[in-house]
């Protein structure tokens, strides 16, 4: 006989739920703050576009690569010890990051970052899981999912403010007094222990999962780079490797991390990938997007950081509406109708960001975005949390945070990577058609083609060519952040695709998801 999942909530349940999100608001915050500083990082550092993408992507590396593995040691040690562990965590790495001297000390504190945050990360949405069950689950999960969106997206605003009048250090630096608050209210509010697991954690499964995500993430950042081609392909052969050792290891290991008969399930991984390329959508449109503003349009910090403000207001409005779809139409529509919208802003950046672009059409483009980003995050979340049993809660979790985080840094790389290799090629061919590429050195070129921020200082010391820098480079931009968003395009449409026609139908989800609550009641 099935029975069906009961409705609950915790005592104390909205100081739970609001400490959830603190926690939650701390780590999508430091996600997003480094994208608006991304040109002033370029200027102070002379960098190149491939280390600009590496700022940008290593927290969300951090975070990806060791979000599954925590997840799980949070399963069988205790969740409440994760989230407090991570939170403290979160305090010196924001702080090494906002004075680091040099790129590589910025790029590892961003990765100790991404680690924090998938000590506590995970933890948030495992607990909801534990604690929540029923439609109050759904609205809880509706609740966490578009006030972290939220959040995430009103990071470039503060960054951009504290950067009209601060050094780019500063927004590393504005999380530190929110993750000391979230430490205190995680020690006074949640509960010690929440449904863990004694099944031992599968640490060569973990340790293998980390080394994949890495050297994939990283092998797509390094393959469009000149030179590094031998470093991009063993990069990728790591995580070939890796992918295929972690898929043998989780068949034979007695307690998986990563249970390949949950993961099977229709309602798990095509829930995992829609989210993947949904969460990546938003944070590769913000990624190219704050680039877009600054240096093509001239955008100020604070104005490039509020254009955001359309795609957080669009997501609060949208996701409690969306947990009310997925009740009454399903889970597959509900991920379908925020793809349509996804297309729809990644469109409009296509064909009308450009030079003369009014903010009208960058506020509809995010608009649009958020839309889809708030009808897809909560069936996304949902689907995840709903097909496993509260014991592997920190799998679901693990795996929705991955959803977010790997698709945010895949896509990131991807469109960095296309961005990159888009610039470079149309300002090497500006120069070469140039009737003054004879008077151009290989050093010259290197420095224009490595960045927009390198010839944004290449242009401050030879001010008599300055105009004439700025101008090829801003269209060699313009070039590469339209192949961006077309991949973005392509990308998006293929998991739509994916969704169409492996995601349940209402009536079959429903029925699966009661099967799977009985497994969790037992």
């Amino acid at each position: 006989m099935t029975r069906t999942e009961t409705t609950q909530a915790p005592a104390r349940a909205t100081l739970i739920l609001a400490t959830l999100i603190l926690v939650a608001a701390v780590a999508n915050l430091n996600l997003s703050v480094a994208n608006v500083a991304l040109p002033d990082i370029g200027r102070a550092f002379d960098a190149s576009q491939t280390q600009l993408n590496l700022v940008a992507v290593a927290y969300s590396l951090g975070l990806a690569a060791s979000v599954l593995y925590l997840g799980a040691l949070g399963d069988r040690y205790g969740r409440k010890q994760m989230l407090v562990l991570g939170m403290a965590l979160s305090l010196p790495a924001s702080a090494i990051a906002g004075f680091a001297g040099n790129f590589e000390i910025l790029f590892l504190a961003r990765v100790l970052g991404g680690v924090s945050a998938g000590l506590a990360f995970p933890t948030t949405l495992a607990i909801i899981t534990a604690l929540w069950s029923g439609p109050p689950r759904t609205k809880a999960i509706a609740l966490w999912s578009a006030l972290g969106g939220a959040i995430s997206s009103l990071g470039p605003i503060v960054s951009g403010a504290l950067l009209e009048h601060f050094h780019w250090g500063s927004v590393f630096l504005v999380t530190l007094p929110l993750a000391g608050l979230a430490l205190v209210a995680a020690i006074l509010w949640v509960p010690a222990h929440v449904n863990e697991t004694t099944d031992p954690v599968d640490n060569l499964g973990g340790i293998i999962s980390v080394v994949f995500i890495a050297a994939l993430i990283l092998a797509i950042n390094f393959a469009p780079v000149d030179g590094a081609g031998a470093a991009a392909l063993g990069l990728g052969v790591i995580a070939l490797a890796a992918g295929a050792a972690f898929f043998l290891q989780q068949r034979r290991a007695a307690h998986p991390l990563f249970d390949l008969h949950v993961a099977a399930r229709p309602t798990f991984w095509v829930a995992a990938v829609g989210g993947v390329i949904v969460f990546g959508a938003l944070m590769g449109a913000m990624f190219i997007g704050q680039q877009f503003l600054q240096n093509v349009l001239g955008y100020s910090t604070l104005a490039a950081g509020s254009a955001i403000i359309p795609a957080a207001v669009a997501m609060v409005i949208v996701a409690p509406r969306s947990a009310k779809l997925v009740e009454s139409h399903g889970a597959r529509f509900t991920l379908l109708l925020g793809y349509l919208f996804v297309v729809l802003g990644l469109v409009v950046a296509l064909v009308w960001w450009d030079e003369n672009a009014t903010f009208w059409w960058v506020a509809l483009a995010y608009a649009f975005v958020g839309i889809g980003v708030g009808f897809a995050g909560t069936p996304a979340s949902r689907s995840l949390t709903g097909s496993v049993p509260v014991s592997r809660a920190g799998m679901a979790s693990g795996t929705s945070d991955l959803q977010r985080d790997l698709g945010g840094a895949i896509m990131q790389s991807i469109l960095g990577a296309v961005l990159t290799a888009g610039y470079a090629k149309s300002l090497s061919a500006t120069i070469a058609s140039s009737p003054d590429s004879s008077q151009i050195t290989p050093e010259t070129q290197a420095a224009l083609t490595k960045s927009y921020s390198s010839a944004e200082v290449l242009a401050e010391r030879y001010p008599q060519y300055a105009e004439q820098i700025i101008a090829a480079a801003r269209n060699a931009f313009l070039d590469g952040d339209d192949r961006a968003y077309l991949a973005a395009i392509l990308v998006v449409c293929a998991g739509a695709v994916v969704v169409f026609f492996f995601y349940p139908h209402r009536e079959k989800e429903k029925r699966l998801l009661a099967e799977y609550a009985t497994e969790r009641a037992q």
